[in-house]
């Protein structure tokens, strides 16, 4: 069944899944800033078959590989490649380290801010992210159900 635009921004909050910034539901479709549905429909096992990008986010991840980035303000050490993680979680389920931080509050914001994330990267996959001391440092952890 198809979903319409403004089914899926809602869903999405006017937030594109690739550079996480507002779409604008007014702008044309034909903006390069304006609202688009990217398709999943490769991926079967994907929960939820829609997502919402920009126009030019949509049509420039078809040339190049998709890298979400992580935010400068985060201190977090060897962070992990977001997509590659997404798609493993997505898939198997399970915990998967992403990111180790120097203090317990940068480690904190980082969780905070990929549980959010993922709600936009992975609509439908609850996401949870624990925060653990170990070796002097904060190791960050992803977590969803096993699929």
């Amino acid at each position: 069944m198809a979903v319409s635009l403004d089914e899926v921004g809602e869903r999405d909050g006017w937030r594109c899944w690739v550079c996480d910034e507002p779409v604008d539901a007014d702008m044309s479709v034909n903006d390069a800033r304006g609202p688009s549905v990217d398709s999943r429909t490769a991926d079967r096992k994907a929960k939820v078959a829609e997502r919402l990008a920009h126009r030019a986010c949509n049509s420039r991840k078809g040339a190049v590989k998709v890298v979400i980035a992580w935010p400068d303000r985060l201190n977090v050490i060897e962070p992990a490649p977001l997509i590659t993680v997404a798609e493993r979680l997505e898939r198997k389920g399970g915990r998967e380290l992403v990111a180790r931080c120097p203090g317990k509050k940068d480690a904190q914001e980082a969780a905070d801010w990929l549980v959010d994330r993922f709600s936009r990267l992975v609509p439908g996959l609850p996401v949870t992210a624990s925060v653990d001391a170990g070796g002097g440092q904060f190791l960050v952890a992803l977590a969803t159900g096993r699929r």
